[in-house]
């Protein structure tokens, strides 16, 4: 398959030349970022840490007329809930900031995510950004006036879709739908996925599967996924049965438990606020509506270890895409 044509990441495929020991090089030198703008090493101690709602509000006040024109947009615009597997939100790309300005970006990524996992999620963009690297590859919008109300920050690229509203989006995890990905070992990956970021989390969510007797493993294990449609891939039922797979409800006490070690690998990448809400919402659906699905027409190698599955209950979609390489779409909302 030419990767240029696939449906899957619309666009050219960039190469996997990065930058990345250029920039943790650089980053032990060009000090730390704080709310306030670029602070020296060692004088973090002097102000409050800086959270990524902060740090929004820091890239706002610094924008210039001509910047906010071009990035900045109404709370209730229609591009503000969009989510793919491949899009620049505006044609303002993170490189055509300040330098300064670029560095709070990078920070307001970063903190979005578990300290244990920041640096991984960013090598990522990296690596999937080719030779554009994370500057080059991502761009970002506002929408609203941080400080004065609802606003929300949004970071796309290819795989890549990251929010951050300070709550102003009430009842929905991460500020609304997610996106996140990596093609890691060339556009077709093995079933090993050599080097993905993420295939840990299929491969948590297989153990599951294993534990299955014969029958729960027909209801469990289908044929076709829903498939790529921006938007559509993230509708939420409100069903609480008969939604793709078998039912948590129908799964025995130990099996139930690993499910809920598959949603703690799900969530592990992201920061502890997040991963609360997230799990708040899920269980006001109810744990016992979820339902976990396996795709066996969608296999690489035929090994039974399966690269396409979802978790989905009534107000909530975890949908992992893992052919040709790694998709994943994510949509938590409080229960209509």
């Amino acid at each position: 398959m030419n990767p240029e044509s696939c449906p899957d990441c619309p666009g050219t495929q960039p190469s996997h030349l990065t930058r990345r020991s250029f920039l943790r090089q650089a980053s032990g030198t060009a000090g730390i970022i704080a709310a306030g703008g670029i602070l020296p090493a060692g004088a973090a101690e002097l102000k409050p840490k800086a959270t990524s709602e902060t740090l929004v509000k820091s890239l706002y006040d610094s924008l210039s007329d001509q910047q906010r024109a071009a990035i900045c947009f109404p709370f209730d615009h229609e591009l503000r809930n969009k989510v793919d597997n491949n899009w620049q939100i505006t044609k303002t790309a993170v490189k055509d900031h300040t330098k300064d300005q670029q560095a709070m970006i990078r920070e307001i990524f970063m903190k979005l995510h578990s300290e244990e996992w920041a640096q991984k999620v960013y090598d990522q963009v990296e690596d999937d950004s080719g030779i554009d690297g994370f500057e080059g590859g991502s761009s970002a919008a506002i929408f609203g006036e941080p400080g004065t109300g609802k606003f929300e920050f949004v970071l796309t690229g290819r795989h890549c879709t990251r929010r951050c509203d300070g709550d102003s989006v009430e009842g929905a995890a991460f500020g609304g739908p997610i996106f996140y990905g990596h093609a890691a070992d060339g556009f077709n990956e093995g079933p090993d996925h050599k080097g993905n970021a993420y295939w840990f989390q299929a491969q948590r969510a297989n153990e599951v599967y294993q534990m299955l007797d014969g029958k729960q493993r027909q209801t469990a294990l289908l044929d076709k996924s829903r498939g790529e449609h921006g938007n559509k891939t993230i509708a939420l039922t409100g069903r609480k049965e008969g939604l793709d797979g078998i039912r948590v409800a129908d799964l025995s006490p130990d099996q139930k438990a690993h499910v809920r070690k598959v949603l703690a690998d799900l969530l592990l990448p992201f920061r502890k606020q997040d991963v609360a809400e997230s799990m708040k919402l899920i269980e006001a659906g109810g744990f016992d509506n979820l339902h976990l699905a396996f795709y066996k027409g969608e296999n690489i190698g035929n090994d039974e270890v399966w690269d396409v599955w979802q978790i989905e209950g009534p107000n909530m979609i975890w949908y992992f895409r893992g052919k040709p390489h790694v998709h994943t779409w994510v949509h938590i909302k409080q229960p209509a």
